[in-house]
């Protein structure tokens, strides 16, 4: 029974990863652009993060390694720092959306504009894993994350056409503006599988102590943690198609509106519901992107680390999370436009994924690490296939958005 009460490490890790600026923009952005035809690429992300979750769960629990230091160790330093990059970059630019996306819902709720609630909110979130543990940030999150659901009932109150809905499900050809509708596809998809959440989730079971005996836990916490917060993200893409035609609105290029989405069915409330919804699940995620840029450079570098270590016990490792929120409250205090920055750097991230996800398949496969515990066809076979799609689309949608001023 304990074992499966820690599902609210996969609904955190999901809350971080499917539930923040990246998945209710891009959702928001393809429901408005081209109805529920860009369903299957949520429903795409979403068995593709499931797989990588279980996977990272299993390598951790098995080997007690995390992901970082397995490619280190399994590859060497040299070989490392190709992802150790990538990752790098793409989270900081996947921290600063996440800090504008609480920003933007500050300004929501008090008219302040949201440059000037960039370094607040960093100071706060630099605060919050100062002081607290782990678990309270895993479940404390995961509780808040639950407003989230509002989205789900408002899809359904919404009363969608559901033969559409199904139809969405499966790839189809635009009927207009192709390089948009690729380019949204690959944010949907760079906003679903992102790096952080399954680095992440490799290190948090390894910080709750996960061995062998967790191996169906987490099997059970992967794939409900993840259908959750796709779930919630396939929400917002319907209540968005609904909603945004009837105000005339086919491109969400102001943040201003977003709160339709909710507005349209609770009215007032609707509005409260989403900030807090999207304040909570940016807030999770920022926590979330800064512990898994320290995890990475310490697990990778073979620094001590540890969220539940007091700070004098893992300096370094508080030092990363600290300069990372700093660096990454910049841009939306300069001004940076939130959303367009969290699209774009959602399509950054799809480009990245196979510098992360190749290697780690190899240690999935590699019975020095995992033993008879190693991937079967079947894993191996979907994760590839998705990431090869989600890098071809990126690298083909990615230049002609912007040769087209997208």
């Amino acid at each position: 029974m304990k074992k499966l009460l820690e599902i609210s490490l996969g609904v955190v890790t999901s809350v971080g990863g499917f539930l923040e600026m990246g998945s209710l923009s891009t959702a928001a952005q393809g429901g408005a652009a081209f109805g529920f035809q860009l369903g299957w690429s949520i429903v795409l992300g979403t068995v593709c993060i499931i797989f990588l979750s279980e996977m990272a769960g299993r390598f951790a629990a098995v080997s007690h390694h995390t992901i970082a230091d397995g490619i280190r160790d399994r590859f060497g330093i040299k070989f490392f720092l190709l992802p150790f990059v990538a990752t790098v970059i793409v989270n900081a630019l996947v921290l600063a959306a996440e800090i504008g996306g609480v920003s933007v819902a500050l300004e929501l709720a008090t008219g302040i504009r949201y440059p000037w609630w960039a370094l607040p909110v960093a100071i706060l979130a630099w605060f919050t894993l100062w002081r607290s543990t782990f678990g309270l940030i895993e479940k404390g999150m995961s509780l808040l994350g639950l407003v989230t659901l509002s989205f789900a009932v408002a899809a359904v109150l919404l009363k969608p056409d559901w033969r559409h809905v199904l139809a969405g499900v499966l790839p189809t050809v635009p009927h207009h503006n192709s390089a948009n509708y690729w380019f949204t596809a690959v944010s949907i998809l760079g906003a679903s599988i992102t790096p952080s959440l399954f680095l992440f989730y490799s290190s948090g079971a390894v910080e709750d102590g996960w061995n062998r005996g967790y191996l169906g836990a987490n099997r059970a916490i992967a794939a409900a943690g993840m259908a959750f917060g796709g779930g919630i993200s396939l929400s917002v893409l319907i209540a968005a198609a609904c909603v945004f035609p009837a105000y005339g609105i086919t491109r969400v290029d102001d943040y201003q509106h977003l709160p339709l989405v909710l507005v349209a069915v609770f009215g007032f409330w609707g509005f409260v519901l989403f900030v807090a919804s999207l304040a909570f699940a940016c807030f999770g995620a920022i926590l979330e992107i800064a512990l898994e840029q320290a995890y990475f450079f310490a697990q990778g570098f073979g620094w001590n680390w540890g969220k539940n270590l007091k700070p004098r016990e893992d300096p370094a490792f508080c030092l990363v999370y600290t300069c990372a929120l700093a660096i990454s409250a910049i841009p939306i205090a300069a001004g940076v436009d939130p959303l367009k920055l969290t699209v774009f750097s959602m399509a950054l991230t799809a480009m990245s994924l196979p510098l992360t996800v190749v290697p780690f398949l190899v240690l999935m496969n590699d019975e020095t690490y995992v033993g008879r515990h190693r991937n079967g066809a079947i894993s191996n076979a979907v994760v590839i296939a998705i990431i090869a799609l989600s890098f071809v689309l990126a690298t083909v949608s990615l230049p002609l958005q912007i040769l087209g001023g997208g």
